[in-house]
């Protein structure tokens, strides 16, 4: 709090792994894009920039390499203004033995890692659970991706075993993954905290230790990312997932994306937080 201020983490996902310049001519592939882009997302409030990195081709990688040129541009271009988070996702393309080994070659600050992948059964819980106790040892930030409730189960019955340990996490929502069209809305933000608060209380957790964040589809990722914030959570926001703004106008880059998040929670006494504030609250 800052006066009368609350301050939330707000992450840009500028790309994903599956939009090219065919979809929008300023979604950031190359080094380069990617540096500029993290500096426009950077002066419209982000805090941490969530990652994914191409081919020469210009198809989804986790070739190391590929990371590492993409990391120093990001790095030239802001320095620590921002948290850089990696992505793990696999695209139907890496094994979860790939996954984690780029993570460990890499050893970057910050990394997103959906647990239907890297655990997808019970054969992969060994090298799994291991993964998860070197990235909290080696001080590496982890964000679980939970695609529904019955991941937010299996991410508590986790926390139960140990085998996520609590502290140098959190956790981001994933709404409306599986709806038609990829369309969400504020109301899919209700079962995830249903789950999440029920887990948080049989694991005798405060709620808010852990914190949280939310990514949404569609025109309406605005009011998704501020009902959580309203709700005490955080937001990632970009063209990763949706191209427009509220009013259904195309976004002209992700920094106007963010603006909008930022614009709306003004006047509500809400402001985006540094990434030196973000790295506290999940240190």
């Amino acid at each position: 709090m800052t006066g009368m201020t609350r301050t939330f983490a707000l992450a840009v996902a500028p790309n994903g792994a599956r939009r090219t310049h065919v979809d929008h001519r300023a979604l950031p592939m190359t080094p380069d894009e990617l540096g500029a882009c993290a500096k426009a997302c950077l002066e419209a409030g982000a805090a941490m920039i969530h990652l994914h990195v191409r081919k020469a081709d210009g198809t989804h990688s986790l070739e190391v390499p590929d990371y590492t040129a993409g990391i120093d541009a990001v790095r030239r271009a802001v320095g620590n203004e921002l948290v850089l988070q990696v992505t793990t996702e696999a695209v139907g393309v890496y094994t979860p033995e790939r996954q984690i080994a780029t993570v460990r070659a890499l050893h970057p600050e910050a990394i997103s890692v959906a647990l239907r992948e890297v655990l997808p059964d019970a054969a992969h819980a060994p090298a799994a659970e291991a993964f998860f106790g070197w990235l909290w040892q080696a001080h590496i930030t982890t964000q679980y991706i939970l695609y529904d409730t019955e991941d937010v189960a299996h991410y508590w019955r986790l926390r139960a075993s140990g085998a996520i340990r609590p502290g140098r996490h959190w956790v981001l929502f994933v709404l409306g993954r599986y709806s038609k069209g990829q369309l969400s809305s504020p109301s899919d933000l209700l079962p995830f905290l249903a789950a999440w608060q029920a887990g948080a209380q049989a694991q005798g957790e405060a709620l808010g230790a852990t914190p949280w964040a939310m990514c949404a589809f569609g025109p309406r990722e605005a009011e998704c990312a501020l009902a959580a914030v309203l709700y005490g959570g955080h937001a990632r926001i970009g063209f990763e997932n949706n191209l427009y703004l509220p009013d259904g106008r195309v976004s002209p880059d992700n920094a106007a994306s963010l603006s909008a998040l930022t614009a709306a929670a003004k006047p509500l006494a809400l402001a985006p937080m540094k990434a030196d504030a973000l790295r506290e609250l999940t240190r």
